[in-house]
């Protein structure tokens, strides 16, 4: 694995070839430095890593002081985890089909008993996950005046969601953690690239419009992301 080395620090990189990109960008999260090229690129990624070293380095340790707040979990009756922005507990009962309440997840025992807590609230997770999705999307896709292609929920470990040339928005299940408006943030985010391919001035006037706070939207999921694990492969 490459590597770049700015004052006492050495930062390992990966770096990722993309079809959707048009220009080179860095990732830098709690999982660490992505340099992303487009397909068939010139561009080398090391002048790109030494180039921007300085910010790498400043986004790294502002990731690592991150890392320390992730939540350990345990999958055990009686645990907590965050849905739509608010804290529910786990709760195995006798029922058909798992849900979410206000204040609980209810997931089944018969289940429970044959896959583990894990599996069976990650598969209530991702249900209840696509269900809102689709809607933010169809809601805002109609007030955008765009029409994306079909969604698809994934769990990458450096991007909570995208937009690919066919239309395809990805969103990672984990999302559904985070607070509405943060959502809806993303949702915005991704269905701009509709009519906006690149984060240029024109891209960030159209996620304005219909997220006035966006900005604090970014924010928040730099300062809390962190949160929203689910297992430590998420890390």
């Amino acid at each position: 694995m490459p590597v770049i080395r700015v004052f006492d620090e050495t930062i390992q990189y990966d770096i990722v070839e993309s079809e959707d990109a048009t220009q080179p960008r860095i990732d830098v999260d709690i999982h660490g430095v992505n340099i992303i090229l487009p397909t068939e690129t010139d561009i080398d990624a090391e002048t790109v890593a030494d180039e921007n070293a300085q910010w790498i380095l400043e986004k790294w340790r502002e990731y690592e002081t991150h890392r320390d707040r992730a939540p350990e979990r345990t999958f055990s009756e009686g645990e907590t985890f965050h849905y739509l922005g608010e804290e529910r507990t786990l709760t195995v009962e006798i029922t058909d089909k798992g849900r979410v309440t206000p204040t609980e997840f209810v997931l089944p025992e018969t289940k429970v008993e044959a896959c583990g807590i894990e599996d069976v609230l990650e598969d209530l997770y991702r249900r209840e996950a696509r269900d809102y999705f689709q809607e933010r999307i169809d809601h805002y896709a109609d007030e955008m005046g765009v029409n994306p292609g079909q969604l698809e929920l994934r769990n990458q470990r450096t991007r909570w969601a995208s937009c690919s040339v066919q239309r395809t928005l990805s969103f990672n299940w984990r999302l559904v953690m985070a607070p509405p408006d943060v959502i809806d943030y993303v949702v915005v985010h991704e269905l701009a690239h509709l009519r906006e391919r690149n984060h240029t001035r024109r891209f960030w006037q159209i996620v304005q419009r219909y997220d006035p706070d966006y900005e604090q939207h970014v924010e928040w999921l730099k300062e809390n992301g962190v949160r929203l694990i689910f297992t430590e492969d998420d890390l």
